[in-house]
């Protein structure tokens, strides 16, 4: 079972596929995944059950000086980042002071690393808290998940464990206006004895609707790079994403592909 977690509050710089030399932040538990989701493909592994779980956040003032400590030793070794990003053991957004959190991390890289972006990697579960929303208005690179055009598929491949409303979901993406990347994650095999695929037509065609209403500055999809905690889905080749791509430049809209 896939089961990769993130040790530190401030991890790397890493080589990022989709975002070029990243320095993480992980304001989640260090030592076990905390997530709104139970994703079939999670690097992290399967989300713990959720009843009785009393997560260990680090402090903001924990979290604000490892960054400015870290941010003073890539400055020193002229090594800084092209992105600082939420990202960790999980959903960032469940942090009890996530909006605090943004604020220190905007204000440290105007100090250390001005020419930086700030990033998040979210599932876009908390956004219709206004604190949250608000908060992410304020980050760069709002980069928030949709793997799924379809309700069914939506909880076949992303199993919220906290309630989510699918309709609500992506009705909020929407209010950010186009300050949005969303991102997308495409597969395709056998969940629970029955057969999962966002790659057939009617689900692109879901999905792709759903893009056209919520207007992204961008789209990324990818397929599975790393071991999941489901070992009989399977990695898309290249060829169909690129094919799903061209429907989506159709719509006028920007989009990546990564392998």
């Amino acid at each position: 079972m896939a089961g990769f977690l993130f040790h530190d509050v401030i991890f790397g710089p890493v080589r990022s596929r989709r975002l070029g030399l990243s320095l993480g932040i992980n304001l989640l538990p260090s030592h076990k995944k905390f997530c709104s989701f139970n994703c079939i493909y999670c690097e992290c592994g399967w989300t713990p059950d959720i009843p009785g779980y009393k997560p260990e956040f680090p402090s903001r003032e924990i979290v604000r000086q490892y960054l400015e400590e870290r941010l003073k030793e890539l400055s020193e070794e002229e090594y800084l980042p092209h992105v600082i990003t939420f990202a960790g053991n999980g959903e960032p957004t469940l942090y009890p002071q996530f909006p605090g959190i943004v604020d220190d991390t905007i204000i440290l890289r105007d100090r250390y690393a001005p020419e930086a972006r700030v990033a998040i990697l979210s599932n876009a579960s908390m956004i219709h808290h206004k604190a949250i929303f608000d908060a992410l208005l304020r980050i760069d690179d709002n980069i928030q998940k949709l793997d799924a055009g379809s309700e069914k598929t939506f909880f076949r491949i992303n199993n919220p464990v906290f309630p989510v409303n699918y309709s609500e979901l992506t009705e909020n993406l929407k209010k950010f206006n186009g300050h949005v990347i969303i991102q997308s994650l495409f597969l395709k095999g056998i969940y629970n004895d029955q057969p999962v695929d966002n790659t057939k037509e009617e689900e692109v065609a879901h999905w792709l609707e759903k893009i056209a209403t919520i207007r992204p500055e961008m789209v990324m999809i990818y397929p599975i790079a790393r071991a999941t905690p489901v070992h009989s889905i399977k990695k898309i080749p290249i060829f169909e994403l690129e094919k799903i791509a061209e429907r989506v430049r159709q719509l006028g809209i920007d989009i990546k592909v990564y392998q």
